[in-house]
């Protein structure tokens, strides 16, 4: 190849590299629904060595219709069982995480599951390490709209999640 042929390939090869990290950029932001529920970014932290316990998070779950609906069951083979958690900082600014019979969606009521905030779902009993980079289905049962089976990918906390919100004490 001459220099001028590599020259003239260098923005073609350029161009086909940011094309195919758009293709996986938008293969990893991925959507479900079922109903008028729409799930959008299904995903799971790595596990930490040494735990059967893991975390997975819902970038955003929306009930778009004129009808109250709640969240009232998960499950996945990656996992003995799923459980709704919630997470608070007491006065004392200890995280305490409690376990909930589901999640309320008010009509056009929009929320957001991010690690260190609010709720997620515990993964309890992890047939395997959750790796960065793969995926597991999971399984979610609402009241109303019914059951949706979404992929859950694996990946590493943005620095939106627990390192920029309020420093925690956990104890």
């Amino acid at each position: 190849m001459t220099t001028t042929q590599a020259l003239f390939l260098r923005p073609v090869r350029a161009a086909a590299a940011l094309a195919l990290s758009a293709f996986c950029t938008a293969a990893i932001a991925h959507s479900f629904s079922v109903g008028e529920i729409a799930i959008g970014h299904p995903f799971a932290t790595p596990s930490i060595a040494g735990t059967a316990n893991g975390a997975a998070y819902l970038k955003s779950l929306e009930n778009t219709g004129t009808a109250p609906d709640r969240l009232v069951h998960a499950s996945t083979p990656a996992a003995a069982r799923v459980e709704v958690h919630t997470m608070s900082v007491d006065a004392q600014g200890v995280m305490r995480m409690r376990e909930i019979d589901g999640i309320a969606l008010a009509p056009k009521a929009k929320l957001e599951m991010r690690p260190g905030t609010g709720m997620h779902l515990m993964l309890v009993g992890l047939k395997a390490p959750l790796k960065e980079g793969t995926s597991f289905s999971m399984t979610l049962q609402f009241e109303r709209a019914g059951t949706v089976e979404v992929t859950v990918v694996v990946q590493a906390p943005k620095a939106e999640g627990a390192a920029a919100s309020a420093p925690m004490h956990m104890h």
